[in-house]
């Protein structure tokens, strides 16, 4: 309880220190600087680096997508209901998809327009604070993760799968970065908040199956029955 407390409170007062800076219009010091170091001195539409470090970009990005996270969350939801879990299955569904909403109001909110600094390498078209890539691959990976470790006996695979989608969603918020679409704060507001969202779902999904009020993820599963 704790350590939830603690991460989901970090991660909301990152965000709200980041978005307080982010109001004020002007893109922050370090934006500019580190969107400038992708990209070649001579011509900022070049990235740095090798072809296929961009080509590695891309891919990365389409990751953390619409399409791409939307078809992780019907899988994860479909193997929960296949395996008889669908109180679980609609828990995770719904949770996702009310943080998905969440990103998109605060795009709205902020209204904050794309990085005008360096060239795009991708298209893109909704605003630009917090990145949506950053936070919702938060939310689907570590949420996923969290529940491949809830049915894992082993302390190393448990470990491993949640640095895994961790490394994954670092991953993704760089790529964005790196293309060009993002400012760093945006990336790491959507980080922040992402985090903080997955790390307070998993905990009330898992104070409900204490409650018998959904299954568990683990091979058993509890009873509703009072």
């Amino acid at each position: 309880m704790l350590v939830t407390l603690l991460i989901v409170t970090a991660g909301l007062f990152a965000f709200a220190y980041v978005a307080s800076e982010v109001v004020e219009g002007e893109p922050l010091a370090i934006d500019r600087w580190l969107l400038l170091r992708f990209r070649s001195v001579a011509d900022p539409a070049l990235s740095i680096g090798p072809s296929w470090l961009s080509r590695a970009m891309l891919d990365l990005t389409a990751l953390g997508g619409g399409t791409v996270l939307t078809l992780v969350t019907i899988f994860v939801a479909g193997y929960l209901a296949a395996r008889r879990k669908l109180a679980l299955a609609m828990f995770v569904a719904a949770s996702i998809a009310g943080g998905g909403i969440a990103s998109a109001l605060l795009k709205l909110a902020f209204a904050r327009a794309r990085p005008d600094v360096v060239p795009h390498l991708v298209e893109v078209s909704s605003a630009s604070f917090p990145s949506g890539h950053a936070m919702n691959s938060a939310m689907v990976y570590l949420t996923g993760a969290v529940l491949l470790a809830s049915a894992e006996p082993s302390r190393r695979v448990r470990a491993f799968l949640i640095v895994a989608a961790l490394l994954l969603t670092f991953a993704i918020g760089f790529s964005r970065v790196f293309l060009g679409v993002h400012f760093p704060t945006d990336v790491m507001a959507g980080w922040a908040v992402g985090i903080a969202w997955a790390v307070a779902a998993s905990w009330v999904a898992a104070n409900l199956q204490r409650r018998h009020a959904i299954e568990g993820a683990e091979g058993t599963t509890t009873s509703t029955a009072a």
